[in-house]
């Protein structure tokens, strides 16, 4: 059998919902992104754009993969199927997940209507985004009707998942003394839903009207007010709230404010952004002698070039898109 004709086999077997066919796909995806992956994504591509993306961040600790469980089971009860990437962070030595190995959300995993995806870059150049907007394609494309996105919350992940759902929950506790500092790593400003999980706990009058203030004082450009709920996940209090706001905010695109059109350029844009990133990158590096990256850093270690003279050198002066044949 040829290539082709394994792709297209691939791409059928995914579109009706086949398990295997998805997570071979997505395995490609993380590991052997090659000419084969990128012509099933493309093929894949056309049938996409149905799915609600949701991003769930927040410090870890807080309760994301509980909340999560107990949300999918939300939707599953409605009928609704649900797509959820947990997204772990990528060892800079390994290679590897840090925590790739953690249980989660051991009661959704025999559902055929839930498909759960444990994802760490691995590398990819284009960073975490990469990997998740290509991954979530192929669950839209599947047929997944929500898509859930759980970051690990540490560092940027956070930040770059936002560029990578339609509308993003920031989870938070009482009772750790940061609530409103995370505002200071831009994670409040990116928040479309806010929970306050662990509400059973001291403290969760004090930190509501904290976020409520700081909402007070720093109003969306958008005009968008977030919901502010309170959540125990362990016991899924507060889901069925949760679940309204999830679709107060899929029903936006007919606000005046034209935002969730603006969102979703914004969303493609990215990931354009990204493809490009990635394959002028590996364009480059493939031209280069081996050991040329590694001759060049020795030479800015010992201050004997700078590294804009060194991107002139390698893209021209003008860039890669002025450069002379």
């Amino acid at each position: 059998m040829s290539g082709e004709s394994e792709n297209a086999q691939m791409v059928q077997r995914i579109l009706q919902g086949d398990v295997r066919a998805i997570a071979r796909t997505l395995s490609l995806v993380e590991n052997e992104y090659g000419p084969s992956t990128i012509e099933i994504l493309r093929r894949l591509f056309v049938h996409s754009g149905k799915a609600f993306i949701l991003g769930v961040t927040g410090s870890p600790g807080v309760g994301k993969s509980t909340l999560v469980d107990c949300l999918a089971r939300h939707y599953r009860h409605k009928g609704t199927r649900v797509g959820i990437i947990a997204v772990d962070p990528t060892s800079p030595f390994s290679g590897g997940a840090i925590l790739g190995d953690r249980v989660r959300m051991q009661r959704l995993a025999t559902d055929p209507g839930v498909y759960i995806r444990s994802m760490a870059t691995r590398g990819r150049l284009g960073g975490l985004s990469s990997a998740v907007q290509e991954a979530l394609i192929v669950l839209d494309a599947a047929g997944f009707d929500i898509l859930i996105v759980e970051t690990v919350g540490v560092g940027q992940d956070e930040v770059d998942i936002a560029r990578a759902a339609h509308a993003t929950l920031v989870v938070l506790v009482p009772g750790l003394g940061d609530d409103v500092q995370a505002a200071k790593a831009g994670i409040m400003e990116i928040g479309d839903i806010f929970a306050i999980n662990k509400a059973d706990r001291e403290g969760v009058d004090k930190a509501e009207a904290e976020l409520r203030a700081y909402f007070s004082l720093s109003p969306r450009q958008d005009g968008w007010k977030p919901p502010l709920l309170r959540t125990v996940a362990t016991q899924c209090q507060g889901i069925r709230e949760l679940g309204r706001a999830v679709e107060g905010l899929r029903r936006r695109p007919q606000s005046p404010s034209g935002d969730s059109r603006h969102r979703m350029l914004r969303l493609y844009r990215q990931l354009l952004l990204d493809r490009l990133r990635e394959r002028l990158t590996r364009q480059i590096l493939d031209s280069l002698p081996e050991g040329e990256i590694d001759r060049y850093a020795e030479k800015m270690m010992t201050r004997e070039l700078d590294p804009y003279t060194i991107m002139d050198r390698l893209l021209g002066p003008s860039g890669i898109g002025e450069k002379k044949p």
